[in-house]
């Protein structure tokens, strides 16, 4: 057995939960999002859960990324960075209502900037990834949209949850997206492999 089958069960299998990760979190993107248009008469309190909820499941997700992939450090201490601070911004907006909400754009901006920092360096920083370029695109979507909703001058409520929902559905298609390149990577690198 050599050195590089050792290594392609692990790898193969990382791969495969890489882009049943991201396909969910797609999923929950394009969800929110779409609940959020339905709904544009939404209370300050249901669009804070909601939001809350989300960065809270998005954080865990990202912890579990961070202690269950074979990656270099710097890319396990930037996924736990951003799965925790999405997991605090998260439990932040079920203290305060009205604070989480005047504040969301700039924590949701953040978030995003964060996320898409850390989906580029992971991308950088590991040539074998599976499905790198589709990260690196998706990294850089994430880290404008970010960038958008930290300098977007947000008038209303209204205003903030009708663009959060369009971008939560535009990233989640490009998650959902990514996620079956990742899947094609993956089953080229199986057969590869085989």
């Amino acid at each position: 057995m050599t050195t590089n089958s050792v290594l392609e069960g692990p790898l193969q299998s990382v791969a495969r939960r890489a882009w049943q990760t991201v396909l969910v979190t797609g999923i929950l993107a394009v969800i929110l999002g779409v609940l959020i248009l339905v709904w544009p008469d939404i209370t300050l309190l249901a669009a804070g859960i909601i939001f809350g909820v989300y960065l809270v499941v998005t954080g865990f997700m990202q912890l579990l990324a961070a202690f269950g992939a074979p990656a270099s450090a710097g890319l396990r201490v930037m996924s736990f960075i951003v799965g925790v601070l999405s997991i605090i911004i998260g439990v932040f907006c079920f203290r305060d209502e009205l604070a989480s909400i005047l504040l969301l754009g700039l924590w949701i901006g953040i978030g995003w900037l964060f996320r898409g920092i850390a989906l580029l360096m992971g991308a950088i920083s590991e040539p074998t990834l599976p499905g790198r370029w589709w990260q690196v695109f998706f990294g850089l979507l994430t880290a404008i949209a970010g960038v958008v909703l930290i300098i977007w001058p947000v008038r209303s409520v209204a205003t903030l949850a009708l663009l959060a929902g369009v971008w939560l559905i535009v990233l989640g298609v490009m998650e959902i997206v990514v996620a079956f390149g990742i899947r094609k990577d993956a089953r080229a690198l199986r057969a590869a492999a085989a």
